[in-house]
């Protein structure tokens, strides 16, 4: 596989000469906060952060989209037909990805693409879309992916890598797609063993950084039901808001609610992220609401997480290690604590 070293502005040059094949989503500093915006020469990529606050999984998974639209005109041919909203795939590239963010799309796919449910809006957008990784230098304190299956370095879900140098981006492709992309990209030079052991010895380095740790090891052999009613809920929850900040930062959850919209006789089927946190999440037209406490809210979440995801995939934890639901929790509210409450729970009887 492909190996080059570019400096940072040969790399922009070089993204920018993409453009005709991909759509380009780079990193982009705004209002004091990153966040992945196409690749736009009005505004310039900035690779010197440590994550953006949103995880670009709505580049593959929209948090509202049009899936299906009819009329309800009676003079229309088509009159109370659903159709399916016209989308496109053109190929895209996410450049500048933490390795976490990538992990988890690997996360998510088996709920989008398994054996008995594929969803092919969701299934098209990820395969027309190249993932390439920027590893962390420098992880935050709230970051915990080597407990989840990743590392600051990680290749997981990635098509290629760089590795910040300093004045110098190191690249490599991992994957066909990422050869592809990378033999596209004019300008820089083959790397040199001097500079592929420089990326080595960063890696290696980064990984050390990582100051958080936590245990999912018994969390496998936990019987549901018994965690289901362990006792320490109530105290999990007692500070909660509902405010669902963890899910819509996740870049692990896929709730989502679909809506139909009508203005006059024209009408949208319509796709949007929601909210296990979200009181409305599991009302029934009928009026009884099976999870109206919010305990009981709180503990789905983690459940889900922790041990229904771990028991249903065989996959590990349905959490990447991001640690944006830590940094961002209104009132500190720590999965790695929550995880660790699980994972060492001991029923009564035991």
């Amino acid at each position: 596989m492909t190996k080059k070293i570019y400096t940072k502005e040969e790399w922009i040059k070089a993204l920018a000469g993409l453009k005709s094949s991909y759509n380009i989503f780079v990193p982009v500093k705004e209002e004091g906060f990153h966040t992945f915006k196409a690749l736009d020469e009005k505004k310039s990529p900035d690779f010197d952060f440590q994550n953006t606050r949103l995880s670009p999984k709505s580049l593959v998974y929209p948090q509202s989209e049009r899936l299906f639209e009819y009329t309800l005109d009676e003079n229309a041919p088509d009159a109370n037909i659903i159709k399916e909203s016209e989308k496109g795939y053109f190929p895209q590239a996410i450049v500048g990805i933490r390795p976490c963010d990538a992990h988890a799309f690997q996360i998510v796919k088996p709920n989008f693409d398994n054996p008995e449910y594929q969803d092919p809006w969701w299934i098209k957008r990820f395969e027309s879309t190249t993932f390439v990784g920027l590893g962390c230098n420098d992880p935050s304190s709230t970051c915990f992916c080597t407990s989840v299956g990743g590392s600051p370095f990680s290749e997981k879900g990635l098509d290629a890598l760089l590795y910040d140098l300093g004045d110098t981006f190191l690249v490599k492709a991992l994957t066909d797609k990422g050869e592809k992309f990378l033999n596209q990209a004019q300008g820089g030079k083959e790397a040199d063993e001097t500079t592929l052991k420089a990326g080595e010895d960063l890696a290696a380095s980064a990984s050390d950084k990582i100051e958080h740790k936590i245990s999912t090891d018994k969390l496998k052999d936990k019987v549901q039901t018994e965690l289901f009613d362990a006792p320490f809920w109530d105290d999990v929850a007692f500070a909660c808001i509902n405010c669902g900040t963890c899910t819509y930062l996740c870049p692990t959850c896929w709730c989502f609610d679909i809506q139909d919209e009508v203005l006059e006789k024209q009408g949208d089927r319509i796709r949007n992220w929601d909210s296990c946190m979200f009181p409305l999440f599991t009302l029934h037209g009928s009026g009884h609401n099976p999870r109206a406490k919010k305990v009981q809210r709180v503990r789905q979440r983690f459940m889900h997480k922790l041990k229904y995801y771990v028991d249903k995939y065989n996959n590990g934890v349905q959490c990447s290690g991001c640690g944006r639901c830590v940094r961002n929790c209104p009132v500190n509210i720590d999965i790695r604590e929550i995880c660790e409450l699980m994972n060492g729970f001991l029923h009564k009887n035991q």
